[in-house]
C-alpha cells in the first residue's frame, strides 16, 4: 500500500513510540489522526502534524465507535491504515509481600492492552470491507503493538505478557478472516525500545540489559520502530506475521 494520502489511525499517539508514528507516517504524506486517552497529548502532537486529535479511551465501546464515524466524516474516506500502540506496561508479581494481586489489576492490564486492541480493530475492520479496493486489492492494513514479553516474560509481567500473547494469539484468525477483502492483519513485537521510561535507569542497568542483545548492543530506537511501520505497509506480501524488532534478545526471568 502507498501511504501518501491514506487516512492512517495510530491510537496512543500522543507520546512514546506512538507519537514516532505519527510524525513518520506525516512525513510520508499520510492524513494522520492521533487516538490518545490524553486529548492534550494528542492535540500537542496533531497541531504539528496537520493532524486530527481524538482524546478517547481505547477500552470504551460507544466513545470508540463515535470516534470513527467521525474520522470518515471528516476525511470522506475509509480508514486505510491503524497502528495500535495504546497500551501499559506495569509489572508486579502475582504474590507480593501483602499477598496475592489484585484481581482488578490483572483485569485492568489485559482490558487496555487486548481489549483495547480489539475494539480498534473490529471498528477499523468495519470501515476498512466497506471502502473501495486499492492497488492489488487491498483495503486496508491492521498493526498491532505486541512485546517480547509475549515470548519470554520476566517475573512480575503476567499481566502484561498474557496481554501481548492474547495480541498476537488474535492476529492470524483475524487476517484469515479479513483477508477476503483485501485487509492485512500483522504484527510488531518490540524488544527493550529506548524510551523515556528506560531512559530514566541508572547506566548500569541500561547497560545490562542493552548487553542481553546480540547484535546491536543497545536498545531499539524509536525510529526504528516507526520505519518498519513503514515497511509492513508498504509491502503486500506482510501478513499475518509477527516480526520481532529486538536485535536477537531472549529475555531472562529477571
Amino acid at each position: 500500500m502507498k501511504i501518501p494520502g491514506k487516512v492512517a489511525v495510530v491510537t496512543g499517539g500522543g507520546s512514546g513510540m506512538g507519537e514516532v508514528v505519527c510524525r513518520y507516517l506525516a512525513e510520508q504524506g499520510a492524513k494522520v489522526v492521533i487516538i490518545d486517552k490524553s486529548e492534550n497529548a494528542a492535540l500537542r502532537v496533531a497541531k504539528e502534524i496537520q493532524g486530527i486529535a481524538i482524546g478517547c479511551d481505547v477500552t470504551q465501546a460507544a466513545p470508540l465507535e463515535a470516534a470513527f464515524t467521525s474520522i470518515e466524516q471528516q476525511y470522506e474516506q475509509a480508514i486505510a491504515i491503524v497502528v495500535n500502540c495504546a497500551g501499559v506496561a506495569p509489572a508486579k508479581r502475582m504474590v507480593g509481600k501483602e499477598g496475592p494481586v489484585s484481581l482488578a489489576w490483572f483485569e485492568e492490564v489485559i482490558q487496555i492492552n487486548l481489549i483495547g486492541t480489539f475494539n480498534v480493530m473490529r471498528l477499523a475492520a468495519d470501515q476498512m470491507i466497506k471502502a473501495q479496493a486499492m492497488d492489488d486489492n487491498e483495503r486496508g492494513i491492521i498493526i498491532n503493538t505486541a512485546s517480547i514479553a509475549a515470548f519470554e516474560g520476566q517475573i512480575g509481567q503476567t499481566a502484561y505478557s498474557a496481554s501481548k500473547a492474547g495480541i498476537v494469539g488474535m492476529m492470524l484468525p483475524a487476517a484469515r478472516e479479513l483477508a477476503q477483502f483485501g485487509i492485512r492483519v500483522m504484527t510488531i513485537a518490540p524488544g527493550l525500545v529506548d524510551t523515556p521510561m528506560l531512559q530514566g535507569m541508572p547506566d548500569k542497568v541500561r547497560d545490562s540489559l542493552a548487553s542481553q542483545s546480540l547484535f546491536p548492543k543497545r536498545f531499539v530506537k524509536p525510529a526504528e520502530f516507526a520505519a518498519l511501520v513503514g515497511h509492513v505497509i508498504s509491502n503486500p506480501m506482510l501478513n499475518a506475521e509477527v516480526i520481532r524488532l529486538d536485535a536477537g534478545i531472549r529475555m531472562q526471568a529477571t
